[in-house]
């Protein structure tokens, strides 16, 4: 249920507002679209409701990631933005669904899933000291949704992973391999 008493249970959905505190000119989105501009020309404001969605800065879900767990967003900054431009969205079904345990992958130190390798399960808010090495070059995604991150504890840039194998760290949309952090997608997060 939404601060205005709006019940969007059951419903998986998203809301683009132009202005900032969900105000202005707005689109409701339940499904991936390639390119949002036709529907709104900024975003300061997003609204998420029964599962999670991957929001690209340009066309194509490419440029700048933000992933997005249901709850509300009253600017740019709460979701990690870099500015308000939205140009693209993938959305997710609950991943609540996936039994404890269900998260696999195995990170790599060099491309093509070579070099020292390290098979994981759990969250990780700081790649080096829990590895003595921040490079991820490449990983095998064996089960769940991740989410790589930019700098230790969750924070900069985003990288959202689906089950599969990223032989080089430009395959998830990153152009540097240094990673401070990770975590699987869950419900809450």
């Amino acid at each position: 249920r939404l601060k205005d008493g709006t019940d969007l249970s059951g419903i998986s959905w998203i809301i683009f507002y132009e202005g900032r505190n969900f105000q202005g000119r707005h689109w409701e989105c339940g499904t991936d679209c390639m390119d949002t501009y036709r529907h709104f020309s900024c975003c300061n404001s997003i609204r998420v409701t029964g599962g999670h969605c991957v929001a690209y800065e340009k066309p194509n879900y490419m440029g700048y990631q933000y992933i997005l767990s249901p709850g509300e967003y009253p600017d740019y900054h709460h979701w990690m933005g870099f500015n308000n431009c939205i140009r693209s969205c993938q959305m997710f079904a609950p991943v609540n669904l996936l039994p404890s345990g269900s998260y696999r992958m195995k990170i790599y130190n060099r491309p093509d899933l070579m070099g020292h390798t390290m098979e994981v399960m759990d969250d990780c808010p700081n790649v080096s000291e829990r590895f003595r090495f921040r490079n991820i070059y490449s990983c095998n995604i064996m089960e769940g949704f991740w989410i790589f991150y930019e700098h230790p504890n969750y924070k900069g840039r985003q990288y959202f992973l689906r089950p599969g194998e990223y032989r080089a760290c430009g395959d998830w949309g990153c152009h540097n391999p240094m990673m401070g952090s990770f975590r699987r997608m869950r419900t809450h997060m």
